[in-house]
């Protein structure tokens, strides 16, 4: 069963360091922690990253939360690069996405250590192996999600790729959806167009799909705590708690 999610960005820039000593480049990473420390109050059994990656795997065994492949060396993170023993089995260390790296990063730092899976995902069509897979990970034992994934990625000359004037819309209703959570906001989530969020480079689309298959119908509050966009792509941090009165509520727009 699934007891809540919290929902946050995949940049590395929410781990300490990872900017050098210029300092925080946003104001995401307290409202992050805040809402990990509010889901994990539910008391999960499991606690389940669901992060994008290169492929559809669910990562066993010893997991690093190293950096390095996002060209940040280990020593310059101010946070420690660890180990983290998953509840699936797998052989030797094995290496996740930096998107799944950064939420062990975070999720560590709100003090969970044990009971953790990792799931990466990939878009599919229609979405439909993803919902399956949120069931599936959500139908044994109260569970969390910590859901990973970014908005448009195509916002200003600071954008990873060129600017698209689509993206404000696309990210604006995005936004509005994921801080509403209810039958109708979810419905018009699960439909989104994968194509189209790939076009505007939408790193949280398949992470958000498993998401709403572990909701499945129960209702849902939603509270939106921060949203910004850094260096030209658009990231929010949410929290849904399942199973409540279904009263959805926001925070409104910007960080908390």
């Amino acid at each position: 069963m699934l007891v809540g999610a919290a929902l946050i960005p995949d940049t590395a820039t929410l781990v300490d360091g990872a900017t050098g000593d210029a300092g925080p480049v946003h104001g995401l990473l307290v409202p992050t922690l805040t809402a990990i420390t509010q889901v994990l109050a539910s008391n999960p059994d499991v606690v389940v990253v669901v992060a994008p990656g290169a492929s559809d795997r669910v990562l066993g065994g010893s997991v690093s939360t190293s950096l390095a492949a996002a060209g940040i060396p280990d020593d310059q993170v101010r946070w420690p690069t660890v180990h983290v023993t998953l509840e699936d089995d797998g052989g030797g260390l094995v290496q996740p996405s930096i998107a799944s790296a950064v939420a062990l990063h975070v999720v560590r730092r709100a003090g969970r250590e044990r009971g953790i899976r990792v799931v990466e995902v990939t878009p599919a069509p229609g979405g439909v192996g993803l919902a399956d897979l949120g069931r599936m990970l959500a139908q044994d034992r109260p569970t969390a999600l910590v859901v990973v994934g970014s908005g448009s990625g195509r916002h200003g000359p600071d954008a990873p790729l060129a600017d698209d004037v689509r993206a404000p819309a696309y990210d604006a209703a995005l936004l509005t959806d994921l801080a509403d959570a209810g039958p109708d906001a979810r419905a018009r989530l699960a439909s989104s167009e994968p194509g189209l969020a790939a076009e505007l480079a939408v790193r949280g689309w398949a992470p958000w799909q498993v998401l709403l298959g572990a909701a499945g119908d129960q209702p849902v509050e939603a509270r939106l705590l921060a949203e910004e966009v850094v260096l030209g792509a658009q990231h929010a941090v949410l929290v849904w708690t399942v199973g409540g009165t279904g009263t959805r509520t926001s925070t409104g727009m910007g960080t908390a």
